[in-house]
């Protein structure tokens, strides 16, 4: 039997940090992923979108964080296993835990479930040839901000994707307008703030009612909800920002305790399950404040692996110390009042 100290399932920030931090404890450690390259979210969805609430850094672009934490995370050589779903968990004694993937079979000591908030697809919009045109200039996230060069851009959302990314590509594109259902947005307030105060033509109570186009993207219709008045603007692309859908998965046949597609941990990211734990956005500890934050997966991850390492080793040491003493050398709703500088009916008359 080819025995692990700790597997850990999820390779995105959290479950990077994990890895490199197991190795900081001297356990012998596999990280499965399902997806086919680290980093989660950060790669998959906004990979060239600064982040701006991660510890040490004024700003860092996600791509850069991915490949900062991978290689932080390679330093005690784990295993990595990418492209592998985890289809069942169950222990085959008191001691070890069996993981059955949909390329083999794995035994580990312990587990740690940093899956973040599972497979997510976007939200999508039923209206007339979204679809169709979904690979010819209708986008529901950012992979490369060279694909919007010097193109008329329509932001669709009021959470913090739609707002960072019509900031982000400002100067990409040759122009950018954000329109947003309502008059209240889920945003930080600091980018709400640099939003409203851009030349950023900003369409409150407007929605996204049709696309045409002939090959491309070529206009939209867009519908004011509160004066019932439709109009038609001249654009290239389109990015749909609404949010995303998330599943589990198999995870929620595992026998764990859940709650709202989030696993229940005490405040040692213990689960139900002997032997497994939880950090990052998929762990939720009813004591505590949910905060889905990069620094806060951080945090639980080591609390995570220091408890692992003492489940698995009862004699070692919970907290071991500051890694500067070791020889180891060799990511609320705001209700504020904002007025945009450029309104989006202001914009249409020039």
């Amino acid at each position: 039997m080819d025995l692990y100290d700790i597997t850990i399932i999820g390779a995105g920030p959290s479950g990077l940090f994990a890895a490199f931090y197991a190795g900081l404890r001297g356990m012998r450690t596999k990280v499965i992923e399902a997806l086919p390259e680290p980093g989660g979210q950060l790669a998959i969805l906004y990979p060239e979108k600064f982040i701006y609430d991660v510890p040490g850094f004024p700003k860092i672009m996600a791509k850069d964080l991915v490949s900062s934490l991978w290689e932080q995370a390679n330093r005690f050589n784990p295993s990595f296993h990418l492209a592998e779903k985890v289809g069942s968990l169950h222990h085959i004694n008191s001691k070890v835990i069996e993981l059955e993937t949909d390329k083999g079979i794995h035994h580990t000591k312990s587990v740690l479930i940093a899956a973040g908030i599972g497979a997510f697809s976007p939200n999508k919009l039923d209206i007339p040839k979204a679809k169709e045109f979904e690979e010819n200039g209708v986008f529901y996230f950012v992979k490369e901000k060279a694909d919007f060069q010097g193109k008329r851009i329509l932001i669709v959302g009021g959470g913090d994707s739609a707002v960072d990314w019509a900031l982000n590509l400002r100067e990409t594109a040759k122009q950018v307008i954000l329109i947003h259902r309502r008059d209240v947005f889920r945003s930080h307030e600091e980018s709400l703030k640099q939003l409203f105060q851009s030349d950023i033509p900003i369409g409150l109570f407007y929605e996204l009612k049709e696309i045409n186009g002939s090959d491309n993207v070529e206009s939209v219709k867009i519908f004011n909800n509160k004066r019932k008045e439709e109009i038609s603007i001249s654009t290239d692309a389109v990015l749909i920002s609404i949010g995303f859908r998330a599943d589990i998965g198999s995870i929620k046949d595992w026998g764990l305790e859940i709650q709202n597609r989030t696993i229940s941990v005490d405040g040692s990211m213990r689960t139900n399950i002997s032997g497994v734990f939880a950090a990052g956005d998929i762990a939720f500890d009813v004591d505590s404040a949910k905060l889905n934050l990069i620094a806060t997966g951080f945090a639980q991850s080591t609390i995570a692996v220091n408890c692992a390492k003492k489940y698995i080793d009862p004699k070692s040491q919970m907290n071991p110390g500051h890694s500067s003493e070791m020889k180891l050398e060799s990511g609320s709703e705001s209700d504020q009042e904002l007025v945009p500088a450029v309104t989006l009916d202001e914009f249409l008359k020039r």
